[in-house]
């Protein structure tokens, strides 16, 4: 899991890369949640879904967003965010030329960053959205939404009501030729404090559902 340091928007930004030995190996990028209350790439429900793309052979990628850890310039309320994410997946396509599809993943403000990314980046096949901020950040740019993923929620969420989720996926989920997979676990809180392993199942397993679809 080599630390790297690449050129961002603001300076240097700091990141974690594993690549595939498979040059034609898909790809993912992990977006952590907010960098004003503790977000960070080393974040453990980031961490959880950065290993699960690795060991599936992505080559994945984890960075630090402008501010946080060495990764230079200041937040930028999600506008210069969005900027550093766009980066980034640059920056791992260019050392992937001949990925076979690329994955976009986030936890909770990474969620809303990396849902606006798919929106520009029509590469991005998949995603897998942890706690999305629908009551907090308007997601109404999602129309429609360009790509079939998994949103996962805690039911007892106390930043993020389970149902703004509701409404938000009921929206998706209307869109043709998509398909949103909505998974709640009971008794979980917003940041999947108990429940990171019954997150991480989910994960795979959705992980897996879509990648044997793809296959065959």
């Amino acid at each position: 899991m080599p630390e790297v340091i690449f050129n961002g928007p603001e300076g240097r930004i700091e990141g974690r890369y594993h690549h595939a030995n498979d040059p034609n190996a898909p790809v993912a990028l992990l977006l952590h949640p907010h960098p004003e209350y503790g977000g960070t790439m080393n974040n453990r429900v980031v961490y959880a879904m950065y290993q699960a793309f690795v060991k599936r052979g992505f080559s994945t990628l984890r960075f630090n967003f402008r501010g946080v850890g060495r990764s230079q310039g200041k937040f930028d309320n999600g506008q210069g965010e969005l900027s550093d994410a766009a980066t980034a997946l640059d920056w791992m396509q260019g050392h992937n030329p001949n990925a076979s599809t690329c994955w976009i993943a986030g936890f909770s403000f990474g969620a809303w960053i990396s849902m606006q990314l798919m929106m520009r980046r029509p590469e991005i096949s998949g995603f897998i959205s942890a706690s999305p901020p629908a009551s907090i950040y308007d997601f109404s740019f999602l129309a429609p939404c360009p790509a079939s993923g998994l949103l996962i929620h805690g039911k007892s969420d106390e930043v993020v009501p389970v149902g703004s989720v509701d409404k938000l996926v009921e929206k998706l989920s209307s869109q043709k030729n998509i398909e949103i997979d909505y998974r709640t676990i009971d008794k979980c809180d917003h940041y999947f404090s108990e429940h990171l392993d019954n997150m991480l199942k989910h994960v795979e397993d959705y992980l897996d559902k879509r990648l044997v679809e793809k296959a065959a």
